[in-house]
């Protein structure tokens, strides 16, 4: 009997935001006790630190580059491999709701998935479009150059219909399918993908999550950009533009308070869901992932939000936590093993049981959850682009949109937002940049990344070796070709 597979997809959330990964001040109860249910991936990375590439990715087992997925503006072309379709054709009842970022909007997702809801019913739809006319009107009254302007914080929003209140929906969906399917079950196994907006900014929750957390408690944050040599030039524009860096700790404690506070409503999501799973009597067959897209810098460096072509920690090390399902042999624990979200399609259909008919580049993590140790040398994060590629730039916001700073940067064409790539092993991080200088950090001597040492002499050979490797990367997995044969 085939089991069932459960996605359960953060937005935006730091693989430090989990308590049993070490943050005192954050309350993830239902996580950690998954955790000791199943695997925490203590060092998983995403592919593109930006939500459609790195979804695109992880849908796929294909790296960004491969088809090009290196802007918010292109999704999957129709033949395009995706394991949401995959495991449709078959036999499995994919529902999947909540966020997309995946196939274009106008298309039809009948092949993907037998339900899709996107977190809007018609009342909500309705509430969203109310709340758009505000936004409107005071994005026309705005003053960019307010202090705190561009930080994404909004605090306390109980009340307030938004991105938490859609959430609430996506979930209450899950729910009423895992009850349905308890009662009216077609015997098919179900891949059942929830897709949530949280803890994507802006930096607001509503109560009792807002104020959970300890203000008091929280790690330390990276210092300021100004304190840190050799950081690339995107991140040099968007700190200058955000205007951040002369707040005071206590403020950006709130904000990164703020972050754990929503990360703690995501938590108490999940928590709904694995009741539910429970109650129906499902939770047993079913084999759990709960992951984030990619990170956020929450001030690390004076800034807020993301960034594209960049691949501090805080933007690209995500959380990823896997319970198998009863029936496959695992080893629970927190693990040191390196891992990619590419590796989740294999790992689907190793215990799906399936054959995937396409060239993809994720490894299989069901070793690791049996105990395995020695998964990845290395893990890999891209972005950016060359000159030129206007398309690429994510045009069409002005000084009025809290994303400015970004993609204003990104428009420019210098050297901000062009191609890089990470290579990251458990010690050192190799970032090669197309047009500036590359990045070479000791994690070890420096985990906080403030010190580029590409130039030190001491790390010469190793930086020549990890050239070498991200060579070997790029032409192992710069293309695919389809499994077919055309007529000629």
């Amino acid at each position: 009997m085939k089991q069932n597979i459960v996605y359960f997809a953060a937005d935006q959330m730091r693989a430090d935001t989990l308590h049993h990964l070490g943050n005192p001040a954050s309350h993830t109860p239902h996580l950690d006790a998954l955790a000791q249910e199943g695997i925490s991936f203590a060092n998983a990375f995403c592919q593109n630190p930006v939500c459609v590439p790195s979804r695109c990715s992880f849908l796929s087992g294909l790296y960004p580059h491969t088809l090009g997925h290196r802007t918010m503006h292109f999704l999957q072309n129709e033949d395009e491999p995706n394991i949401l379709r995959m495991m449709k054709e078959n036999g499995y009842e994919v529902i999947w709701c909540g966020r997309n970022d995946v196939i274009p909007a106008n298309r039809d997702k009948a092949a993907y998935c037998d339900e899709y809801f996107s977190g809007m019913d018609l009342e909500t739809l309705r509430r969203y479009a109310e709340q758009a006319k505000v936004q409107d009107a005071s994005k026309k009254s705005a003053d960019p150059s307010a202090d705190g302007y561009y930080s994404f914080y909004t605090g306390d929003v109980t009340g307030k219909f938004g991105m938490e209140s859609m959430d609430e929906q996506i979930v209450a969906y899950a729910l009423n399918y895992l009850d349905r399917k308890s009662t009216e079950g077609n015997g098919k196994p179900f891949f059942l993908y929830v897709t949530l907006g949280f803890p994507h900014p802006p930096y607001g929750c509503a109560r009792p999550f807002y104020g959970l957390t300890d203000r008091k408690a929280l790690n330390p944050r990276r210092p300021d950009l100004s304190k840190t040599q050799g950081k690339p030039s995107m991140l040099q524009g968007i700190h200058e533009k955000q205007q951040l860096g002369q707040w005071d700790e206590e403020r950006w404690n709130e904000l990164r308070a703020t972050y754990l506070d929503m990360t703690a409503k995501f938590d108490a999501m999940f928590g709904q869901l694995k009741a539910k799973l429970t109650e129906t009597g499902l939770d047993a067959q079913t084999n759990i992932f709960v992951f984030s897209d990619h990170g956020d810098y929450t001030g690390d460096y004076g800034i807020a939000e993301k960034v594209q072509n960049c691949f501090d920690d805080p933007v690209c090390h995500v959380p990823l936590i896997i319970r198998p399902a009863q029936n496959l042999r695992s080893q629970p624990r927190i693990t040191s093993a390196l891992a990619e979200l590419t590796d989740l399609t294999a790992t689907v259909a190793e215990m799906a049981g399936i054959s995937l008919n396409y060239t993809q580049f994720g490894k299989s993590l069901v070793p690791v959850l049996q105990g395995c140790e020695d998964h990845r040398s290395e893990v890999h994060c891209e972005g950016g682009r060359i000159h030129g590629e206007e398309q690429c730039m994510e045009k069409g916001h002005g000084p009025e949109s809290q994303y400015w700073p970004r993609l204003s940067t990104q428009a420019s064409e210098g050297p901000e937002h062009t191609k890089a790539l990470m290579l990251r092993n458990q010690k050192y991080k190799f970032v090669k940049r197309l047009y500036e200088e590359d990045e070479f950090y000791d994690l070890e001597a420096d985990p906080m990344e403030l010190n580029n040492r590409i130039q030190d002499p001491e790390y010469a050979s190793l930086i020549r070796e990890f050239e070498r490797k991200a060579l070997e990367f790029m032409m192992e997995t710069a293309d695919y070709v389809p499994n077919r044969k055309d007529k000629r």
